[in-house]
């Protein structure tokens, strides 16, 4: 009987011990899951309600910023630089300059001559291989836009913009 009430010590005693690790491991995972949910509430609070309330302040200052202005310069059609013997290449351009205040749009015109002069010199010097891929269209455009505001100094150009580049 000695046997039996050690074997049923030992058996209470192993049921005692299972359970509890089991109980731990929900235990955590329940703790777990709560944090989850409880964070990603309040993820959501700070999302959708202050977020909002953000956005709705810059949404009132952006108003009160100038609308750029915008002035076209005239079509360009160019050959590019190639080997001899190579076929000729063509570039056509439509270019738009980005200007930040309506006035100087009037101080720009007289100089759109020279604009045009020193694109067209500038283009005529490039090869096919520089307007490969988005990493040449940016070079081109940044070199452009250098170029342009050397030729309309005192005032400034934004950016230039492509309305359409091809290569031929």
């Amino acid at each position: 009987m000695a046997d039996n009430d050690q074997m049923e010590g030992g058996a209470d005693g192993v049921e005692a011990a299972a359970p509890a690790p089991k109980g731990k491991l929900k235990l955590i995972i329940a703790v777990v899951g709560l944090v989850a949910i409880i964070g990603g509430g309040a993820g959501a609070w700070f999302l959708f309600f202050k977020g909002g309330h953000g956005e709705e302040k810059h949404a009132e200052a952006a108003p009160a910023a100038k609308p750029a202005v915008f002035v076209d310069v005239p079509d360009m059609l160019v050959n590019l630089v190639g080997l001899p013997g190579e076929r000729v290449q063509y570039l056509k351009v439509k270019v738009v300059l980005e200007i930040r205040e309506e006035k100087q749009v009037e101080a720009i015109k007289p100089a759109m001559p020279r604009v045009t002069d020193i694109f067209q010199t500038y283009l005529r010097e490039l090869r096919p291989a520089d307007l490969n891929g988005s990493a040449g269209m940016f070079r081109l455009k940044e070199e452009l836009t250098k170029r342009v505001n050397v030729a309309v100094a005192p005032n400034a150009v934004s950016a230039v913009l492509f309305k359409e580049i091809v290569v031929q």
